[in-house]
């Protein structure tokens, strides 16, 4: 992975990036908690940590990404009382809806989708380790765990420990011995509340314990990347350090990687305010790689705003990308020279010029994941080649052109839907109704017929091979 430069979180600044062992990377990225359909805001890091293993992939790093699933929490057992059912039916279904969205933005799979529920053991052992070594304490039958007795608390948000306040998932309760200790084990409350067996008596962890502990069985005691959003910093990547290097006595994670926030027409999301937002309504109007388009369109590090002009504008940048890739299949398979035949000398010479244009990408890509700059090299690559297939072109340099195209777009994950959608029977009707009616001279049924079209998002263009079907 020589010269690949990442903005660690850490330590502030663009750093070279060398994994612990070429042949095998270790990421960690922080799962939803499954209690719903995953938002927009959600969506960004799950596809931003996905374009980063597919380009670590392409460079021919092998990589071992764990993305766990927080199915036990707060959230999840008020949800299974409201509808009257368990905490593992609310979770389980909300898995499912997971994996239906991500799939939809081309999120793959991780090497490992750890559930909590499933490595109980686990957890129970990593709070017990940090009980032993004296930075976490039981008071009746719930255990804390003290950020003051971990003399580097705060490095990674950067936050005096003398002026933090009790935030977000830290329970107050008087019975614990600095009002800044956060549980690591909750003690059952409720009779119907799901826990497990415990040597601190019947309970569930607390959040943040569980990736530390499902970080160390599956990565080990240290990692090369650990990656979420922004908002991830504080508290929970803070104690995510704390426990795994006072537990463990070694770096937790080499890198941290985190991704900007994201507004909604320049507001914070909110469902008060009514601009909240999950992928499951925003596919009701966008396709995926619409929206995995508009999230890869700036840099991950700075904030982006949604909004339905920014996705107007991301629909028809991700239109000219398709568009270009059908222009090639539609020469492939209109060229009549047969599929082994050479290039011809001046489709040599433009071909080989386009090589500058996969130098360019990967050097964005190198550059702290640069997505933006990325798909601003491939616009460019497009231009290239629509100049250079002015009037035709051989099925070899078409081929050769389109494999480059998908190469650098299939590293974002785009381009997967192009040439996959059929068109309908309906609209191939109308194709060949409309050149009847042109070779009629039937003019205005002609141009009917393509404000039909138009409508249905589909634009005709002549090209010397024949009549090329373009959607908008």
């Amino acid at each position: 992975m020589r010269g690949m430069k990442i903005y660690n979180t850490l330590t502030r600044t663009k750093e070279e990036f060398v994994p612990m062992d070429e042949n095998e990377i270790k990421i960690y990225v922080c799962g939803p908690t499954v209690y719903n359909y995953f938002h927009i805001g959600n969506a960004r890091p799950f596809i931003i940590f996905d374009t980063l293993r597919k380009y670590l992939e392409h460079r021919g790093a092998h990589v071992k990404l764990v993305q766990n699933f927080t199915d036990i929490d707060d959230k999840i057992i008020n949800k299974a009382r409201e509808e009257g059912v368990s905490a593992g039916e609310i979770s389980e279904k909300y898995i499912a809806e997971y994996f239906q969205d991500a799939a939809a933005l081309h999120v793959e799979k991780a090497s490992v989708h750890p559930k909590v529920t499933e490595n109980m053991p686990a957890i129970m052992e990593f709070v017990q380790t940090l009980i032993d070594k004296g930075y976490a304490y039981e008071i009746e039958g719930d255990v804390y765990f003290s950020p003051r007795k971990f003399r580097d608390y705060g490095k990674l948000s950067r936050q005096n420990i003398e002026d933090l306040e009790t935030g977000a998932r830290v329970d107050v309760d008087e019975r614990k011995a600095d009002p800044l200790d956060f549980a690591l084990w909750k003690k059952k409350k409720l009779p119907d509340e799901a826990s497990w067996d415990s040597p601190w008596g019947a309970g569930r962890p607390g959040w943040h314990i569980e990736c530390s502990a499902l970080s160390k069985k599956f990565l080990g005691e240290t990692i090369d990347i650990h990656a979420g959003g922004q908002d991830l910093t504080f508290p929970h990547h803070e104690n995510e350090i704390a426990q795994s290097e006072a537990a463990n006595g070694k770096p937790f994670a080499n890198y941290w990687m985190h991704n900007g926030y994201i507004t909604i027409n320049d507001e914070k999301m909110s469902k008060s305010k009514g601009n909240f937002f999950t992928v499951r309504d925003i596919l009701q109007e966008y396709d995926g790689e619409t929206i995995r388009f508009f999230l890869l369109s700036g840099h991950y590090r700075n904030p982006i705003n949604f909004s339905r002009d920014m996705m107007e504008q991301a629909k028809s940048g991700l239109s000219r990308m398709r568009n270009a890739k059908s222009t090639l299949q539609h020469l492939i398979e209109s060229a009549r020279d047969d599929p082994g035949a050479a290039m011809r000398e001046e489709e040599k010479a433009a071909f080989a010029g386009m090589a500058v244009f996969r130098e360019r990408f990967n050097a964005a890509m190198d550059d702290d994941l640069n997505t933006a700059d990325a798909v601003s090299v491939i616009f460019e690559l497009i231009s290239a080649v629509n100049t250079a297939v002015i009037g035709g072109a051989s099925r070899v340099f078409a081929e050769a052109c389109l494999g480059l195209l998908d190469e650098l777009a299939g590293v974002l994950g785009l381009l997967r839907d192009a040439g996959e959608e059929t068109v309908s029977a309906e609209i191939m009707a109308l194709v060949e109704e409309r050149q009847a009616a042109r070779r009629a001279k039937d003019f205005a049924r002609a141009d009917e017929i393509r404000d039909i079209l138009k409508a249905k998002g589909i634009s005709l263009k002549d090209t010397p091979q024949g009549i090329q079907i373009l959607r908008e």
